[in-house]
């Protein structure tokens, strides 16, 4: 998984006028817990948004006045209308501890199904998976080049070393279907056989 550095200050006060002033000075109130300690800081937004609003997922390494904690986002507040992050939740890790974290799934080849005309269906942009830090990748990657119309990756047909994949073993991450036009190439085999068996017997005649 990609690391990154992050910068914060140390929050004296935690209550909602305080946050709400933070806020207006383009600053994100936070916290990380985890560690039997809960520590309270903000962040500017602008550092924030870039690892927020991005298909990655990061270890982020923050630095609140000298004290580093190596941590990931756990949970994000917010604002109902505009968007902008009202709150981050950020989870310490242990290297020694498996932590759960989503991961984004990128598709890779090239699928015989879609070649044929197939349409291919992405159904989990990102799936849960547990592991200790240092066995988490940065994506998940789906070969679909195996697939024909009609086949489907499974949550159970992933596996990732070092990790377990904490999803519905049975549902499906990635499918060929068939699509208006398509045809599957056996279908297209027979198809070519008939006209030329009819070609054949035209002539004959």
């Amino acid at each position: 998984m990609k690391k990154v550095s992050l910068s914060g200050s140390p929050r004296t006060n935690v209550g909602k006028k305080d946050a709400a002033e933070l806020r207006r000075n383009g600053r994100i109130p936070a916290v990380v817990y985890g560690g039997g300690e809960q520590v309270h800081f903000h962040v500017r937004e602008t550092d924030m948004n870039k690892l927020v609003y991005t298909p990655d997922v990061y270890q982020i390494e923050i630095d609140v006045d000298g004290k580093k904690m190596n941590a990931i986002i756990q949970e994000m507040q917010q604002h109902p209308v505009t968007s902008r992050i009202q709150h981050i939740d950020f989870l310490l890790l242990d290297d020694n501890k498996p932590a759960k974290v989503k991961l984004p799934v990128r598709v890779s080849g090239m699928s015989p199904g879609v070649m044929a005309g197939g349409k291919m269906q992405q159904v989990f942009r990102k799936l849960t998976v547990k592991g200790l830090p240092s066995a988490l990748p940065e994506a998940i990657t789906v070969d679909i080049s195996p697939l024909n119309i009609g086949d489907a990756v499974r949550v159970s047909h992933i596996e990732i070393e070092g990790c377990e994949v904490l999803d519905a073993a049975n549902a499906v991450v990635v499918s060929v279907k068939m699509a208006r036009g398509a045809k599957k190439g056996e279908e297209e085999e027979a198809e070519a056989a008939d006209g030329a068996e009819e070609a054949t017997e035209a002539a004959a005649e």
